[in-house]
């Protein structure tokens, strides 16, 4: 069985090296650009600088083939599951980031604290709720 995803929009960021990138956004507060298609400007409608967001990217400079990784790129790290770990290589490389929404552009969004390189396809934007996700 197979499934389709279609991006919905592409990251602008500084980053332009996977090997270069921080391992967690939280680690620089480095703000990037969130770039939408036109067709799904209204879904957009209610973000606000200010928030917290949660962003589903489509991590697509990742090996797919990869399932157990020494954390952190670190090999001095035991070599762990991918399921154990938030390593960018993994059989479906969906990337999870929390996001601070700094400013909202029509269908640019600028955010602090991503990690993902350029270029990067966006698959979803979700709110923070309150207790699990925080």
């Amino acid at each position: 069985m197979t499934y389709q995803l279609t991006p919905i929009g592409h990251v602008e960021s500084a980053l332009a090296d996977r090997a270069a990138a921080p391992k967690q956004g939280r680690e620089t507060g480095m703000e990037a650009w969130l770039v939408f298609t036109d067709d799904v400007a209204a879904g957009l409608r209610d973000l606000a600088a200010g928030t917290d967001v949660l962003l589903l990217t489509w991590l697509h400079q990742a090996d797919r083939d990869t399932l157990a990784v020494h954390p952190q790129d670190n090999p001095d790290n035991p070599l762990t599951g991918v399921f154990s770990t938030r390593s960018a290589d993994r059989p479906n490389p969906i990337g999870l980031h929390r996001v601070h929404v700094v400013a909202v552009d029509g269908t640019r969004v600028r955010v602090r604290d991503l990690e993902a390189v350029d270029g990067t396809p966006i698959v979803d934007v979700k709110p923070v709720l309150g207790g699990w996700d925080r």
